[in-house]
C-alpha cells in the first residue's frame, strides 16, 4: 500500500507540480487544499501519513496548521515547504514538531528522498509514542493489582504472596482476569472505606 499524502500549497501550479511528482513517485495524494484550514480538514478526513505543507498559506498559515494538525494527532508527520529559509522560520517549525523543510524551488530528485525518510520516521516515532501508551497502561494496572494486594494483605493479615494467590483464586473462580478482579477488589474496599 503506498503512503497517503495531503499536499498544501495556495500557488495551483505549484501545487499541480508537485502532486504530480508525487503520483508519479508511488505515492497516494488524498487530498490538496489551498489553505492551512483545508489541510487540516483533509487531515481530519484522510489521516494521512504525511501532510506536506506550505508555510505562507491564506486563512491559516502552515504553522498553525500544523500545530493544530498535531495536537489533533491526525498525522504520522509534516514536511514544510517554503520559499524562505531564514533562521526564524526553521525555529518555529522546530517548535510544531515537522519532521522535514524545504525550500523550493523543488524538484523531484530532492524531494522524494525526503518525502521518504519523513515516512519512516513519523512511523518510527508513531511506534514509540503507542508504546508508551501502552507501558503507562501496564504500570496503572500493575498498581491496581498492588492495591488489591494491599487490601486482603491489610484485612487478613496475610503476606503479599499469599493476597496474589487469593486474587488469583477469586479470578479462577470468576472466570475473569486478575485485573479485573483486582478492580473488583479495589473498588469493594474503596467503598468500605
Amino acid at each position: 500500500m503506498s503512503s497517503k499524502i495531503v499536499l498544501a500549497e495556495d500557488e495551483p501550479i505549484t501545487r499541480m507540480d508537485i502532486s504530480e511528482m508525487l503520483t508519479s513517485s508511488g505515492y497516494n495524494v488524498v487530498g490538496e487544499a489551498a489553505d492551512g484550514l483545508q489541510a487540516v480538514e483533509l487531515c481530519r478526513i484522510h489521516k494521512p501519513d504525511l501532510v506536506l505543507m506550505d508555510i505562507k498559506m491564506p486563512k491559516l498559515d502552515g504553522i498553525q496548521a500544523g500545530k493544530l494538525i498535531i495536537k489533533e494527532n491526525l498525522v504520522d508527520s509534516i514536511m514544510m515547504l517554503t520559499a524562505y529559509s531564514g533562521k526564524e522560520f526553521i525555529d518555529k517549525v522546530k517548535e510544531i514538531g515537522a519532521i522535514g523543510y524545504i525550500v523550493k524551488p523543488i524538484d523531484e530528485r530532492n524531494l522524494i528522498p525526503q518525502i521518504e525518510i519523513a515516512i519512516s520516521k513519523g512511523k518510527e516515532i508513531k511506534n514509540i509514542k503507542n508504546e508508551i501508551i501502552e507501558a503507562k497502561e501496564r504500570v496503572q494496572d500493575i498498581k491496581i493489582i498492588h492495591k488489591a494486594k494491599e487490601f486482603l494483605m491489610d484485612k487478613y493479615s496475610i503476606k503479599e504472596n499469599d493476597a496474589y494467590k487469593h486474587i488469583r483464586k477469586l479470578s479462577m473462580d470468576r472466570q475473569c482476569s486478575i485485573l479485573e478482579t483486582s478492580k473488583i477488589l479495589v473498588e469493594r474496599y474503596r467503598k468500605v472505606d
